[in-house]
């Protein structure tokens, strides 16, 4: 065995590639914490040691030769065991090929002072290339998570697409490129393989329905497109020729006509009767009369409130003066007056859930509240003879508008939108003097919908549906609500802000909830609502 003894350098300790050293005295210690003295001989830390010829002592005083004989420590024999002086050399030789292996293994994988491990090299090149790959699809995926995420949550989904391949895109990349080397990566990497499986899934299920059959397609770009927040998903895998072309395919025609407050007799015309069409009487008209209906469709399922005095149906707002930044859900807002029941009313800025203004005009209680009408807007409300009254405002100026309120003598009201052009899908009229609108297809998509009507009688009709996944629900279509609208006899009715908003309170209870995950045991926050005065 080679001698690593220096006798000509006692300078000061300096530590060599391997992390051994020489000392003072000049014996050279390697990393592993033994050493080598002036003889040659090399001393373990298991009190063992080799001799310059390559035999091996060890701690008892038994050694292996360079044969692979081993020689018991003296004494031995005595115990009786001649037959034990030489052991079975297989054995010999793998307790010796594993001494030697451990002094290699020591001088090899040790190279330190502290006598630590070395650690592996990294292959740059092979992590730079894993990262930018991992980067890309982890950006890719990021994009679209976020856009959903920002819908979901009323927020930009341009911005949170944005956000979402920057950061996924960084953790997808860095978990690439440490997967190759490190074992956190490793785990990082199937953490966020798993989050991209679930993206994929979700991905490719709306890929299949987008390139089904015609009718699924139809129906899906048509409920999308009459959101607010998901319009973008159309445009995923549709283009803009396309969203025109279904959207015409499933359309509404228009109604022109006024409503005529002469087909409406509150209380049936007669003093506590109800008329038949020929006039007769049929039963008694309870004018207190109040109930709620559920009622199920294909597509959904929703309740109809059905409220035998007009008068009874109000306006509520957040109003005093000014406008809130945060609006109040619908049970505060009908616990917050002698009122009964509520339901959503017509449009407001919902983004970021504040629901603390308006769009288009308010009246509540004969005072403007609100008056800033836009394209396509339709006033819905009350006059003061209790008559529901259904009226475009759509391009009338501030002054037109106030005039005509006076006009019709309007109490309460709210307004929504007749507007399609192929970004903004929503409709309002219904049916006005017993004529429905006409339909191309469903007329619509299916959304969470709801809708006032009002029967001959003076009964008002007030119409929730769920949808968006809510009870495995989809939706309301147009023709959906036309058609219960027609079976409980409507004569005028007309769409209130729907989809998210959609919700109903009834006597300290939830009858209908928003479809949003996050809001399933309340309602998003509202500045008016249709409430029943409570008797």
């Amino acid at each position: 065995m080679k001698s690593r003894f220096n006798n000509s350098d006692n300078g000061p300790i300096t530590y060599d590639e391997e992390g051994g050293y020489y000392d003072e005295n000049g014996y050279y210690h390697d990393a592993t914490g033994g050493y080598y003295d002036e003889e040659g001989y090399y001393y373990d830390t298991e009190g063992g040691y080799y001799d310059p010829d390559g035999n091996y002592y060890d701690a008892e005083g038994g050694c292996y030769d360079t044969q692979g004989n081993y020689y018991p420590p003296e004494g031995y024999e005595e115990t009786g065991s001649d037959d034990l002086i030489y052991e079975d050399m297989d054995a010999v030789k793998e307790t010796q090929t594993k001494k030697k292996n451990d002094q290699l293994s020591r001088s090899t994988h040790y190279g330190s002072e502290t006598g630590k491990k070395k650690k592996r090299k990294p292959n740059k090149r092979l992590m730079i290339i894993f990262g930018m790959a991992g980067g890309l699809i982890g950006a890719t995926f990021g994009a679209l998570l976020g856009a959903v995420i920002g819908a979901m949550f009323l927020l930009s989904p341009a911005l949170m697409g944005v956000i979402g391949a920057i950061i996924l895109g960084a953790l997808m990349g860095a978990s690439a490129a440490g997967a190759v080397h490190y074992i956190p990566g490793r785990i990082a990497l199937v953490v966020l393989t798993l989050l991209l499986i679930n993206v994929s899934g979700i991905y490719f299920v709306l890929k299949s329905i987008y390139s089904g059959p015609e009718s699924s397609k139809n129906l899906m770009a048509s409920t999308i497109q009459e959101t607010g927040q998901l319009k973008f998903v159309n445009k995923i895998f549709l283009t803009t020729e396309e969203i025109e072309e279904i959207t015409n395919r499933n359309s509404m025609g228009t109604l022109d006509a006024e409503v005529d407050t002469g087909l409406i007799s509150v209380g049936g015309g007669t003093a506590g009767e109800e008329q038949s069409a020929e006039g007769e009487a049929v039963a008694d008209f309870d004018i207190d009369g109040f109930e709620i209906v559920e009622i199920s469709g294909r597509t959904y399922f929703g309740k109809l409130m059905i409220i035998n005095d007009p008068s009874r149906v109000k306006l509520t707002t957040i109003y005093d003066g000014s406008w809130k930044e945060y609006g109040k859900t619908l049970d505060e807002l009908v616990d917050g007056g002698n009122f009964l029941a509520g339901v959503n009313g017509g449009e407001y800025q919902s983004d970021s859930n504040k629901g603390g203004s308006p769009k288009g005009i308010v009246v509540c209680d004969g005072e403007i509240q609100y008056n800033n009408p836009y394209a396509g807007d339709v006033m819905v409300g009350f006059n003061t003879d209790n008559i529901l009254i259904i009226r475009d405002i759509g391009g009338m100026s501030k002054e037109a508008v106030r005039d005509l309120v006076n006009e019709l003598n309007i109490r309460d009201a709210v307004s929504f939108k007749d507007i399609a052009d192929g970004d903004d899908n929503h409709f309002t009229k219904l049916i006005i003097n017993g004529e429905s609108v006409s339909l191309n297809g469903s007329g619509s998509g299916a959304n969470p919908r709801t809708v006032i009507g009002q029967k001959a009688d003076g009964t008002v009709l007030l119409f929730v549906t769920d949808g968006r996944g809510a009870g495995g629900h989809l939706g309301a279509t147009a023709a959906d609500i036309i058609s219960v609208m027609q079976e409980y006899g409507a004569v005028n009715a007309a769409n209130l802000d729907g989809g998210s908003s959609s919700c109903m309170y009834h006597d300290g209870e939830w009858e209908m909830t928003s479809v949003t995950l996050y809001y399933s045991n309340a309602s998003w926050r509202l500045p008016l609502a249709f409430v029943v005065e409570r008797r």
